[in-house]
């Protein structure tokens, strides 16, 4: 067992039957960067107060997901550009749980976010006739879809039942679309979604003390950013070189 699971192993669990009232598909988010280092560091205080995800006994859940985009990377270009306003659609299988849907998240211009979905029977990089009118009916620019990149990682997701809170932990993230690839090793992102913003939250707490400030992140966003090296990415190099010095940062 890796360090993190170890940790975990003195959580108590909560599966996804009893975590039904903690879904928050309209929420606030708050994320932040860290190297695993760091995460092995806090983990063990946050046993008290948070339970942890298990799903067919593993506590670190695997997820794989497929981005869509316009022909010309509408999506992309409207977080690139600063818009607030803006959509991602993309298809998401959660291994363990043998689950796949297809997604659409939109972020509002107050900063809340909203998540559609429907079930899928396999993850293809194409899409139906029916994902192509769930998406029409939900998002804009939904015509001349494409598939952009794949990503993986493995999550962990921490529940407080009391306060209405959902830390999920994504580390061992990959970038890759045909031949190109791109791994990122001790790098962590962890994002608080909440039904408001409750900085009393024992993990941003934790974030204040380390003096780690909550950072807009896509993994879309950077994805492209990492795979695309033709594409407009000026808004995100300065994040990538944050990212790059993260990740290669040693982890005891």
């Amino acid at each position: 067992m890796d360090q993190i699971g170890n940790i975990l192993s003195g959580f108590q669990a909560i599966d996804l039957t009893e975590m039904d009232g903690v879904q928050l598909m309209n929420r606030t988010d708050t994320k932040f960067m860290l190297n695993l280092a760091t995460l092995i560091d806090i983990l063990p205080d946050l046993s008290q107060q948070y339970r942890v995800l298990e799903v067919e006994n593993c506590r670190q859940s695997r997820y794989q997901t497929l981005y869509f985009d316009t022909l010309d990377f509408h999506h992309y270009l409207q977080h690139q550009n600063g818009k607030k306003h803006r959509f991602k659609i993309r298809k998401r299988e959660y291994i363990e749980s043998d689950l796949s849907f297809l997604e659409i998240k939109e972020k509002s211009n107050k900063g809340r976010t909203f998540k559609s979905r429907i079930k899928l029977k396999e993850l293809e990089e194409s899409l139906d006739e029916k994902g192509v009118r769930f998406i029409a009916s939900k998002a804009d620019h939904s015509s001349n879809l494409e598939a952009k990149i794949w990503n993986s990682f493995s999550r962990t997701t921490l529940v407080d039942t009391v306060a209405g809170e959902r830390v999920t932990l994504d580390s061992h993230i990959g970038f890759r679309f045909k031949d190109r690839n791109v791994e990122l090793p001790n790098f962590v992102i962890a994002e608080v979604k909440q039904d408001g913003a409750n900085r009393h939250s024992r993990f941003i707490q934790h974030m204040k003390t380390r003096l780690i400030r909550p950072e807009g992140i896509s993994k879309y966003c950077l994805g492209v950013a990492l795979l695309y090296e033709d594409i407009k990415s000026n808004t995100f190099k300065e994040k990538i070189l944050k990212i790059q010095k993260i990740s290669t940062q040693y982890v005891h």
